[in-house]
């Protein structure tokens, strides 16, 4: 289910002019590139994006998300796993516009390496960079992701990726 996000190009007196690259995705935009829908569809806003090398995605994290009502009653925390699913959702938007490997849908092949540093808590807003690291045969991505709160670091790790029909 991935397509490209048509970019808009700048008026100029040069024929020869490249388009402008979009470096920022709404989360409208988001939803035309991956196929997540709530409650885990959890990237808001890609606030930076260069392409075939990496993105940075926010999401806002809100008691109101239906995992705090288990985990923890009394002491809300964002499972570690959601964490790097995020993580992952932003390296799919980098994959997803690649014109090399288009089609077919990108699931996770492994992690490696991850840590957790902090807990991520409602009011949060996570950072998470991710930068992709290679494409074998272009089935295969491995990236390298780091999630933020307030400048701290919450989770690291690297993601591996393939292509699936």
């Amino acid at each position: 289910m991935s397509t490209l996000i048509e970019t808009h190009t700048v008026p100029t007196e040069n024929p020869n002019a490249q388009p402008a690259i979009k470096t920022t995705f709404s989360v409208e935009e988001i939803h035309q590139l991956l196929p997540h829908r709530y409650p885990f569809a959890l990237v808001d806003r890609i606030i930076d994006y260069v392409p075939a090398k990496m993105a940075i995605g926010i999401k806002n994290v809100s008691f109101n998300e239906p995992q705090f009502q288990g985990h923890f009653p009394g002491r809300p925390i964002m499972p570690g796993v959601l964490i790097v699913e995020a993580m992952a959702q932003v390296g799919g938007v980098v994959l997803t516009q690649m014109a090399d490997v288009q089609g077919g849908l990108f699931m996770f092949a492994g992690i490696d390496g991850v840590r957790f540093r902090r807990p991520v808590v409602p009011g949060d807003q996570l950072v998470m960079t991710v930068e992709l690291l290679s494409v074998k045969a272009r089935r295969f991505g491995k990236m390298r992701g780091r999630a933020e709160v307030d400048g701290q670091l919450a989770c690291e790790g690297d993601l591996m990726f393939a292509l699936v029909d």
